[in-house]
């Protein structure tokens, strides 16, 4: 079952995350295992599966990349091999600062380790700026529009994943410069 169906929730890249905790917690109630311990052997396999169900569905929803993960892999947008087109000019963008972190781990210096994070974070929030309007409006949208919304969503994704990447390189420079 898909989880926004399982919490009784429209799909949606910013949901009301104090009711995906209030659902997670009425749900961790009643699918307590503790409570069917006198029933049937299948019953209480099945709480079992709906109580993982429902964990799953917390660690997923409340979190903002999981999530966005996880809507793009419901609609099949983020299979293996799949078509990864992503602009030259991000690709560029994400090369130079990959060659930047190279020489820093060559040779540390603070002033570069300064740039180069401000930069992925000048890039992360130009990203960030352009696509959160249609996140906002993406449970708004006719079927075919989330289609087309969709496809940019991925392509977010895709580039806010490169830049994670960065971060977690200049985290491990950061005690180094």
């Amino acid at each position: 079952m898909n989880y926004f169906q399982f919490y009784e929730m429209p799909e949606s890249f910013l949901p009301n995350e104090k009711a995906i905790q209030t659902k997670y917690y009425a749900l961790s109630r009643e699918f307590h295992p503790d409570f069917y311990t006198l029933e049937s052997q299948e019953k209480q396999q099945e709480i079992l599966e709906k109580s993982t169900l429902n964990t799953n569905a917390y660690r997923t929803l409340s979190n903002f990349d999981r999530r966005m993960q996880y809507i793009l892999e419901q609609h099949g947008l983020l299979e293996e091999g799949g078509q990864n087109d992503l602009p030259q000019d991000f690709l560029m963008e994400v090369m130079e600062l990959n060659e930047q972190l190279m020489e820093l781990e060559m040779e540390p210096d603070s002033l570069q380790f300064k740039i180069v994070s401000d930069q992925t974070m000048q890039l992360e929030g130009e990203l960030k700026a352009e696509i959160w309007p249609l996140l906002e409006n993406y449970a708004n949208l006719s079927p075919e529009d989330q289609i087309e919304a969709l496809k940019q969503v991925k392509n977010y994704y895709l580039k806010r994943r490169y830049l994670l990447r960065i971060q977690d390189s200049l985290a491990k420079f950061a005690p180094h410069s």
